[in-house]
């Protein structure tokens, strides 16, 4: 790769979702790069190599879905699961307004001995893949939820939307260690999300089959199955270098793989780490707890403790100023 320190279109595209539709084909999706997020999602954890593996994917699942968030909007994707990595959390803030980055947090629960040497899906066990939509004060947030399936992450993202939402859609992801001159190695990833938006399939509306869960030619039929089946095609000739090296911008990608169906580019959204959490919030989370409830939580040194699970922050408090009996003079 090209060092860092050298102009490159690396700078330009790196944390970034850039949104594009084929008009030819009724589709839509989007291209992301992840490099310095990724970076500050794992440097707060001390991950075994498939814990790492599979944070990184969901975090670029996160910033692929997440980019249709509106305004202060907040995305949730979760995993649930009987295997060693028992849940892997994430978060997509939509930015605060125009022309701001959107943020991403992601953390993961494990058994470590229960880890093997197997893939880092191996470590996922029965469950199932969440996503959560939080539209703002007063909203009712939204929920759906998918049997865990396939061989990896994005294969359970992709059977969530022919489920839950039915639309067909599709992930093509890269992800992993990276390294350059004079560039320490560091996690890096890069991916294309497609996604068609048909009328729902008398077949999933109906409600009828067999219970298996959908994919997304379940949902496709006639011309919508052509262009559904072509626009795949020629994705599957993507290489992994062009999805998260730095000498292939997501134009040019685009350009490569989908010319003929007249792809269209709309304003990238710039992504970044960030953790919302704060001792006001902490507080906020004990207020409803009592003087006597806050002093099982009390600590030897006689302080009340808490660490974000996501950024790895410490707050330390006095028991006497947290809990709805909180002195109001309390440190």
């Amino acid at each position: 790769m090209t060092p860092p320190h050298q102009p490159t279109q690396q700078l330009a595209w790196d944390d970034s979702v850039l949104p594009f539709q084929l008009d030819h084909a009724d589709i839509r999706g989007r291209v992301a790069r992840l490099d310095g997020v990724l970076d500050g999602i794992l440097k707060q954890h001390d991950y075994p190599a498939q814990v790492e593996a599979l944070v990184a994917e969901m975090a670029l699942l996160t910033a692929l879905i997440g980019q249709t968030m509106k305004l202060r909007w907040k995305l949730s994707l979760q995993v649930q699961s009987k295997g060693p990595v028992r849940m892997i959390a994430t978060d997509y803030y939509g930015p605060d307004e125009d022309g701001r980055s959107a943020r991403i947090r992601a953390y993961a629960s494990y058994d470590a001995d229960r880890l093997t040497d197997g893939a880092p899906i191996d470590q996922v066990g029965e469950g199932y893949f969440a996503i959560m939509i939080d539209q703002g004060e007063g909203m009712t947030p939204y929920q759906g939820i998918t049997p865990l399936t396939g061989d990896s992450l994005a294969s359970c993202a992709e059977a969530y939307f022919a489920q839950s939402e039915q639309l067909p859609t599709r992930f093509s992801l890269s992800f992993g260690q990276s390294s350059g001159p004079n560039e320490a190695e560091h996690w890096r990833a890069g991916g294309v999300m497609l996604q068609h938006m048909p009328k729902a399939s008398p077949f999933a509306a109906s409600g009828e089959g067999n219970g298996d869960v959908l994919s997304a030619s379940d949902l496709v039929n006639g011309d919508e199955e052509e262009n559904w089946n072509r626009v795949n095609m020629l994705l599957n000739t993507v290489e992994d270098l062009e999805l998260i090296g730095p000498s292939v911008p997501p134009t040019d990608l685009l350009l490569r793989l989908f010319h003929e169906e007249q792809p269209r580019v709309f304003d990238a959204q710039a992504v970044r780490f960030g953790c919302t959490c704060s001792e006001d919030r902490v507080r906020q989370s004990l207020s409803i707890y009592s003087a006597k409830d806050i002093e099982k939580m009390t600590i030897d040194d006689g302080r009340v403790t808490a660490d974000c699970q996501f950024c790895g922050a410490h707050y330390d408090m006095d028991p006497a100023s947290v809990g709805f009996e909180a002195e109001t003079d309390g440190a």
